[in-house]
């Protein structure tokens, strides 16, 4: 059998063969990276380091009511809120939430609530089907209680 020999050539197509893959999936992943990020975390990051410390306070102040307020999803995906204080429904209260696709892809819908029993709200229209990122605020005078969930 004969061999043969391995030159220049060989050592040249090895490297185009192999940068052009490592070329390939890098502009392949850039893609999919921009494509699918939705936006802003933060519109100014200097500016939000220096609210940080307002932040945590008014995490603590949020802390300190007792509140426990929970989210769902109703079968027929209409979104509830339940809240409570040391096991007894909180009454009074205005309940607001901003939902959010979480790649950004749908604009953020504002949805309303009513009450529909003791502590727990029902949101007046559906959510469509899909992961959706909800920015819920409950207020009863000049306490606020605001949370962050993920609904599936």
């Amino acid at each position: 059998m004969m061999q043969r020999k391995f030159t220049g050539w060989h050592m040249t197509g090895i490297l185009v063969a192999f940068f052009s893959v490592v070329i390939t999936v890098n502009i392949v992943m850039a893609r999919a990276a921009i494509g699918t990020f939705g936006g802003v975390v933060v519109d100014n990051s200097y500016v939000a380091s220096q609210e940080f410390n307002k932040w945590l306070d008014k995490a603590e102040a949020q802390k300190a009511l007792g509140w426990q307020v929970t989210t769902g999803l109703l079968p027929d995906r209409r979104v509830t809120v339940d809240a409570f204080a040391n096991g007894r429904a909180l009454e009074g209260l205005g309940v607001g939430a901003v939902v959010r696709h979480p790649l950004g892809r749908t604009p953020e819908t504002k949805l309303s609530f009513v009450p529909a029993s003791d502590g727990r709200w029902v949101s007046t229209v559906p959510l469509p089907q899909g992961r959706w990122t909800v920015h819920l605020s409950v207020r009863r005078g000049a306490d606020d209680y605001r949370v962050v969930e993920t609904l599936r």
